[in-house]
Protein backbone atom coordinates (compact mmCIF):
# COMPACT_ATOMS: atom_id res chain seq x y z
CA UNK A 1 0.00 0.00 0.00
CA UNK A 2 1.71 3.49 -1.29
CA UNK A 3 1.85 5.95 1.87
CA UNK A 4 0.86 8.51 -0.41
CA UNK A 5 -2.57 6.77 -0.79
CA UNK A 6 -5.71 9.79 0.01
CA UNK A 7 -7.97 8.45 2.62
CA UNK A 8 -11.62 10.25 2.94
CA UNK A 9 -10.86 13.12 5.84
CA UNK A 10 -8.62 14.80 2.23
CA UNK A 11 -12.18 16.00 0.23
CA UNK A 12 -14.81 18.55 0.96
CA UNK A 13 -17.92 17.72 -1.38
CA UNK A 14 -19.26 14.16 -2.18
CA UNK A 15 -21.26 12.36 -4.50
CA UNK A 16 -22.44 8.83 -5.15
CA UNK A 17 -22.20 7.53 -8.80
CA UNK A 18 -23.57 4.05 -9.40
CA UNK A 19 -21.29 1.99 -11.56
CA UNK A 20 -22.75 0.13 -14.09
CA UNK A 21 -22.46 -3.56 -16.12
CA UNK A 22 -21.22 -1.73 -18.95
CA UNK A 23 -18.51 0.34 -17.05
CA UNK A 24 -16.35 -3.16 -16.16
CA UNK A 25 -14.01 -4.51 -18.58
CA UNK A 26 -12.82 -7.96 -19.74
CA UNK A 27 -11.02 -8.21 -16.69
CA UNK A 28 -13.94 -7.60 -14.38
CA UNK A 29 -12.86 -4.07 -13.09
CA UNK A 30 -13.92 -0.89 -14.09
CA UNK A 31 -12.46 0.40 -17.23
CA UNK A 32 -9.71 3.47 -17.36
CA UNK A 33 -12.13 5.87 -19.47
CA UNK A 34 -15.08 5.24 -17.06
CA UNK A 35 -12.51 7.04 -14.15
CA UNK A 36 -12.22 9.95 -16.29
CA UNK A 37 -15.96 10.31 -16.87
CA UNK A 38 -16.94 10.27 -13.70
CA UNK A 39 -13.98 12.72 -12.07
CA UNK A 40 -15.46 15.50 -15.09
CA UNK A 41 -19.23 14.75 -14.49
CA UNK A 42 -18.69 15.63 -10.76
CA UNK A 43 -16.20 18.69 -11.24
CA UNK A 44 -18.76 19.62 -13.39
CA UNK A 45 -21.28 18.75 -11.10
CA UNK A 46 -19.93 20.79 -8.47
CA UNK A 47 -19.78 23.83 -10.80
CA UNK A 48 -23.24 23.50 -11.89
CA UNK A 49 -25.13 23.28 -8.60
CA UNK A 50 -22.19 26.13 -6.67
CA UNK A 51 -23.33 28.85 -9.38
CA UNK A 52 -26.83 28.31 -9.60
CA UNK A 53 -26.94 29.29 -13.55
CA UNK A 54 -25.88 27.10 -16.79
CA UNK A 55 -21.88 27.06 -16.99
CA UNK A 56 -22.41 27.34 -20.89
CA UNK A 57 -23.86 30.62 -21.02
CA UNK A 58 -20.87 32.58 -19.14
CA UNK A 59 -18.39 34.87 -21.04
CA UNK A 60 -15.90 32.28 -20.18
CA UNK A 61 -15.26 28.72 -20.05
CA UNK A 62 -13.00 26.09 -18.45
CA UNK A 63 -11.33 23.47 -20.74
CA UNK A 64 -9.65 20.87 -19.37
CA UNK A 65 -6.04 21.16 -19.81
CA UNK A 66 -4.73 18.17 -17.87
CA UNK A 67 -6.16 15.04 -16.80
CA UNK A 68 -4.70 11.64 -14.96
CA UNK A 69 -5.42 8.99 -12.48
CA UNK A 70 -3.29 6.57 -10.01
CA UNK A 71 -5.32 3.56 -8.96
CA UNK A 72 -4.83 1.53 -5.97
CA UNK A 73 -7.54 -0.82 -5.53
CA UNK A 74 -9.75 -2.49 -8.20
CA UNK A 75 -13.53 -0.83 -8.70
CA UNK A 76 -16.16 -2.96 -9.75
CA UNK A 77 -20.00 -3.72 -10.33
CA UNK A 78 -22.55 -3.75 -8.70
CA UNK A 79 -21.30 -1.50 -6.38
CA UNK A 80 -21.77 2.21 -6.21
CA UNK A 81 -18.60 4.53 -5.98
CA UNK A 82 -18.00 7.41 -3.59
CA UNK A 83 -16.18 10.43 -4.97
CA UNK A 84 -14.77 13.25 -3.13
CA UNK A 85 -13.54 16.16 -4.19
CA UNK A 86 -11.14 18.87 -3.58
CA UNK A 87 -9.24 22.39 -4.81
CA UNK A 88 -5.59 21.78 -4.88
CA UNK A 89 -4.53 24.79 -6.24
CA UNK A 90 -7.19 27.71 -7.40
CA UNK A 91 -4.66 29.92 -9.70
CA UNK A 92 -5.11 33.50 -11.75
CA UNK A 93 -6.35 31.48 -14.82
CA UNK A 94 -6.16 27.38 -14.00
CA UNK A 95 -7.83 25.21 -11.03
CA UNK A 96 -6.14 21.85 -9.95
CA UNK A 97 -8.71 19.40 -8.57
CA UNK A 98 -7.92 16.30 -6.95
CA UNK A 99 -11.32 13.45 -7.09
CA UNK A 100 -11.10 10.60 -4.77
CA UNK A 101 -12.83 7.37 -5.83
CA UNK A 102 -13.94 5.02 -2.91
CA UNK A 103 -15.74 1.85 -3.10
CA UNK A 104 -17.03 0.11 -0.17
CA UNK A 105 -16.91 1.05 3.77
CA UNK A 106 -12.60 1.44 3.65
CA UNK A 107 -11.16 4.42 4.82
CA UNK A 108 -8.43 4.41 1.39
CA UNK A 109 -9.35 5.63 -1.93
CA UNK A 110 -9.64 3.26 -4.62
CA UNK A 111 -8.00 5.87 -7.14
CA UNK A 112 -7.23 9.69 -7.05
CA UNK A 113 -7.87 11.96 -10.34
CA UNK A 114 -5.99 15.02 -11.22
CA UNK A 115 -7.90 17.35 -13.05
CA UNK A 116 -6.97 21.02 -14.51
CA UNK A 117 -9.47 23.49 -15.70
CA UNK A 118 -8.23 26.87 -17.70
CA UNK A 119 -10.31 29.37 -18.20
CA UNK A 120 -10.32 31.00 -21.36
CA UNK A 121 -12.63 33.65 -22.81
CA UNK A 122 -15.98 31.92 -24.06
CA UNK A 123 -16.80 34.91 -26.37
CA UNK A 124 -13.89 34.90 -28.68
CA UNK A 125 -13.45 32.43 -30.83
CA UNK A 126 -9.29 32.48 -30.79
CA UNK A 127 -9.80 31.71 -27.07
CA UNK A 128 -7.40 33.33 -24.94
CA UNK A 129 -6.73 32.27 -21.86
CA UNK A 130 -8.53 34.26 -18.89
CA UNK A 131 -8.63 35.22 -15.14
CA UNK A 132 -10.80 32.85 -13.19
CA UNK A 133 -13.72 34.73 -12.67
CA UNK A 134 -14.91 36.20 -9.33
CA UNK A 135 -18.42 34.52 -8.98
CA UNK A 136 -16.29 30.59 -9.97
CA UNK A 137 -13.63 31.55 -7.29
CA UNK A 138 -16.14 32.24 -4.91
CA UNK A 139 -17.71 28.66 -5.86
CA UNK A 140 -14.28 27.10 -5.42
CA UNK A 141 -12.94 28.75 -2.42
CA UNK A 142 -14.65 26.27 0.18
CA UNK A 143 -13.12 23.38 -1.80
CA UNK A 144 -9.24 24.95 -1.26
CA UNK A 145 -7.27 22.36 0.74
CA UNK A 146 -3.87 23.47 2.36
Amino acid sequence: MPADRPTRDRYVHWERVTTRWADIDVYGHMNNARYFEIIDTVVNNHMDRSLGVDIRTLPVVAVVAEVGCRYFAEVGYPDPVDVGLYVERLGRSSVVYKVGIFQGDGDEASAEGTFVHVYVDNTDPARPVTPVPDVMRAALAPLLRA
